[in-house]
């Protein structure tokens, strides 16, 4: 147990004194070249930014994190779906799985000018575009899953004469957890990036308006400390994202799959 606190700890107490140190040579080297804030300011600037312009920027990261949860609970919910129809027959995974790879090589800035003409609702439409950025880790990871079953477990399901709906849920389901779980963990961070990307070509102002906007607007006016505490907030974000699907997967497999098993 000791060994297994100690190797937790380290996951946290280590990329915190790299964070540390980054942010000594951060500052270090502002000071020392006297670099002008409307460069590159200080991290003690940027944290004092972020709370003398808390109000605005919270509120902003509430719209964006709106905009990221849903695109990120639609990615998940129709990639899942797509998913099991890809397993259920090989006709339809050679039809459409390349118009899934299309989702993911497209870049979304080319595609997003139209989704926001084309759907006149802003939230809805930055909704759509988050979500085909979040979408393919979802259908490639699940599908990868659902396919990577034990042969031997396969035949015996087969040799006991077990219906689709059998195999798929007692067999494919649980082969694909782990798998799952991983394009959780990237799709987070990539329905954030969408929702950010979006609202950057969105463009709009108003009383909606998420972290993207805070930063343009930033940039308009100089105010270069506020745009480095909304980059700092959109990270941390991502970041919490990330932990928060390694604590799912974590809890969802940790009593039973190899891949979250705890070692020495």
């Amino acid at each position: 147990m000791s060994g297994v606190l100690k190797g937790d700890a380290q996951r946290v107490v280590y990329p915190l004194v790299v964070a540390v140190v980054l942010i000594a040579v951060w500052h270090g080297l502002v000071v020392g070249f006297d670099i002008k804030p409307y460069l590159v300011p200080s991290p003690w600037l940027v944290a004092k930014t972020l709370v003398t312009d808390a109000a605005l920027l919270f509120g902003a990261l509430v719209n964006t994190l709106k905009i990221t949860l849903f695109s990120f609970i639609a990615a998940t919910v129709i990639g899942v779906l797509i998913a099991f129809a890809f397993v259920q027959s090989r006709l339809i995974e050679t039809a459409l799985f390349p118009y899934a790879v299309l989702l993911q090589v497209t870049p979304i800035v080319a595609i997003a000018p139209l989704i926001i003409i084309w759907v006149k609702d802003p939230t809805a439409s930055l909704v759509i575009c988050a979500t085909l950025v979040a979408l393919f880790p979802i259908i490639a990871n699940t599908t990868l899953g659902l396919r990577s079953v034990n042969p031997g477990l396969m035949s015996y399901f087969k040799l006991n004469r077990a219906s689709r709906l059998q195999v798929l849920v007692r067999l494919r389901i649980p082969s694909a957890l782990p798998y799952f779980f991983g394009g959780l963990r990237i799709s987070s961070g990539l329905a954030l990036i969408g929702a950010v990307v979006a609202e950057f070509v969105a463009g709009t102002g108003g009383t909606g308006t998420g972290l993207a906007y805070q930063i343009l607007q930033a940039g308009y006016q100089l105010n270069i400390p506020r745009m480095f505490a909304a980059l700092l907030l959109i990270t941390l974000t991502g970041v919490a994202l990330f932990a928060l699907m390694s604590v799912l997967s974590k809890w969802a497999l940790g009593g039973w799959h190899e891949s979250e098993a705890n070692h020495d």
